[in-house]
């Protein structure tokens, strides 16, 4: 009790929270590995959005992350590091063209390949529910596939 008599309590709770904080943040941090498979070419690059809701999903300037990794044709791997363990949802594209967004037919139809996490049937607008997983907090693997 002596010890703590010199310090303020404002001051130790602050330390003490600090610390919690410190070591929650840690704890909860993952890595998720995304394999996009089925990739046609070797022509500009492969882009994967990670999706934290429904409100920002298909919304690639509201993604929680958006990796671009250089197109070859098959499979390529996309590593998102330290996501706190949660609900999300993937949307992967290959950006044939190289400006940054999916290209749409008659501006409702995928132009280039694009796939979702969990590879839902899909009649309409993708919807958040159908492609969200649980990232757990040791990280994990997911597959995506292309379609063109």
């Amino acid at each position: 009790m002596v010890f703590f008599a010199s310090f303020s309590k404002p001051a130790v709770l602050a330390g003490v929270l600090l610390a919690l904080t410190a070591a929650a943040s840690g704890a909860a941090a993952a890595d998720l590995t995304v394999a996009v498979t089925g990739v046609r070419e070797a022509k500009e690059t492969v882009r994967v959005a990670l999706y934290a809701d429904a409100e920002s999903f298909r919304h690639e300037p509201k993604a929680l992350q958006v990796l671009s990794v250089p197109a070859r044709e098959g499979t390529v791997t996309a590593v998102f590091h330290d996501v706190p363990a949660g609900r999300y949802a993937v949307l992967a594209y290959h950006d044939e063209d190289g400006n940054q967004k999916l290209n749409l037919f008659l501006g409702m139809f995928p132009a280039e390949g694009w796939g979702l996490s969990n590879d839902p049937s899909v009649f309409g607008p993708p919807r958040f529910d159908a492609s969200a997983f649980d990232l757990p907090e040791a990280g994990t693997s997911i597959s995506v596939p292309l379609h063109y």
